[in-house]
């Protein structure tokens, strides 16, 4: 039936057409300028991005003169690039062929988006509890608890709230437990994603729903569920009209996670005092040592059967997003509830695969990227730092990291943002197959 599956929706078909029109229209435009500089454009363009890429990596890897010399070559690339396009009078014909290009990327991204049947958490009717215990960090997110008045507002609701004390540090999970033993038929906790993690161990160890409340700095978990995260006083609404989600709850070394759990170059990092307070400085003043100094150590992991060897960093989430270019601040997981572990691992030794990473992108063999069931990072140390959701820990190796399906039960608003459909990554084959009717290989849809 028509509109019925990717290869009948309309909509998807048209965006299609229309990146391939504007692909073919940014090779018509570079072939009519080819004898007016257009190989000149797409040389220099290549050159500029190759050159930056080299000068990014000198910045973070070395110290000293080199360590300039990258930063002015990272910045004069591009700025090169824009004075010989000003200079011989291409600046006309490298702006039409990065309009083309976007175009036709913009609608490629949307074509996909729109041809994937929509993917959500299934979320079931939830009762009201009748004992809610909420623990709460006053100095959490800057003091959104207190800027938003979310212990009077949850009191108002019948929740009993645990205010901890920022001068005394407490064991939160401790703490749930104690809650627990109170009778709490339901947790939560309004705090960083670190301290979400320790209570909705206790609530799943329990089988008790679990609150989210995005208080903290980031709220990657809180996105990820579809929460509010301008205004963590409607994630509160769950209390009175909620409904339920069963989603995958991680495990590295028999500690949950709920978003990611980091090795190598990051985990150092962070493990540092200084971090807290000087994060770009401490990230700089480390880096050289951390990629090429003497006694910098690399990580080997098995990702089910499959081995990663002398990687520098690695990276693994409960549920994979869905691309590379997604692992970051405004990145999302399109689901919790995979039953998978995302994995990312980075080797970049040299400018040479520097370069490749940043032209290449996911393509390059700089970056593995991988779903699991089980992961096992090892070293040859006997304890390694780790970065579990942005805390800061030391743990033997080998460290395994499992999940846990549907192990967590989550209580959220039923009138909630929600999580909108991440843009895919681009194949070209599928844009093609789209546009024109044809079926998805079963190849292309499992990826």
């Amino acid at each position: 039936m028509e509109g019925s599956g990717p290869a009948g929706n309309p909509a998807a078909r048209l965006l299609a057409r229309l990146a391939l029109l504007a692909a073919v229209g940014s090779l018509v435009v570079l072939l009519l300028a080819i004898g007016d500089g257009g190989l000149k454009v797409v040389g220099a363009g290549f050159l500029g991005l190759v050159l930056c890429a080299v000068g990014v990596w000198w910045f973070v890897s070395r110290r000293g003169a080199v360590r300039l010399f990258g930063a002015l070559l990272a910045i004069a690339a591009p700025v090169g690039v824009l004075v010989l396009f000003a200079y011989d009078g291409l600046w006309l014909t490298a702006l039409i062929l990065c309009l083309c290009w976007g175009a036709a990327l913009a609608c490629a991204r949307a074509a996909l988006r729109r041809s994937r049947p929509k993917r959500s958490m299934r979320a079931v009717p939830a009762l009201p509890p009748k004992r809610p215990v909420l623990i709460m960090n006053p100095k959490s997110g800057g003091g959104k608890v207190g800027r938003f008045g979310l212990v009077e507002r949850a009191e108002e609701l019948g929740a009993r709230v645990v205010l901890l004390d920022p001068s005394a540090p407490a064991d939160v999970a401790e703490l749930a437990r104690e809650a627990v033993a109170g009778g709490a038929d339901l947790l939560g906790v309004a705090g960083g994603d670190g301290t979400q993690a320790l209570v909705a161990a206790v609530a799943a160890e329990h089988d008790l729903p679990f609150l989210v409340i995005s208080a903290g700095t980031r709220n990657h978990f809180a996105m990820d569920l579809g929460l509010d995260r301008s205004d963590p006083s409607r994630c509160l609404d769950a209390l009175t009209d909620g409904e339920e989600l069963r989603i995958d709850l991680g495990d590295v070394g028999g500690r949950a996670f709920v978003n990611t759990v980091s090795f190598g170059v990051y985990a150092d990092v962070v493990q540092r005092p200084e971090y807290r307070d000087d994060k770009a400085g401490t990230a700089l003043s480390l880096m050289p040592d951390l990629l090429l100094g003497e006694g910098v150590r690399r990580l080997e992991a098995r990702v089910d059967g499959t081995p990663l060897s002398s990687q520098q960093a690695l990276l693994v989430s409960n549920n994979p997003y869905v691309s590379p270019d997604e692992v970051s601040g405004a990145g999302r997981r399109p689901s919790l509830d995979d039953g998978e572990l995302g994995v990312l691992g980075i080797k970049v030794e040299d400018a040479a695969q520097a370069a490749d990473l940043a032209v290449r992108g996911s393509q390059s063999t700089a970056l593995s990227v991988l779903t699991a069931h089980r992961v096992e990072v090892t070293s040859d140390a006997e304890e390694i730092p780790v970065a579990v959701d942005g805390e800061a820990l030391r743990m033997p190796t080998p460290v395994v990291c499992t999940l846990r399906p549907g192990a967590l039960r989550v209580l959220v608003p039923r009138d909630r943002p929600g999580v909108p459909a991440p843009a895919p990554p681009v194949r070209w084959r599928r844009v093609f197959d789209l546009a024109f009717g044809r079926a998805e290989r079963p190849a292309e849809a499992s990826s």
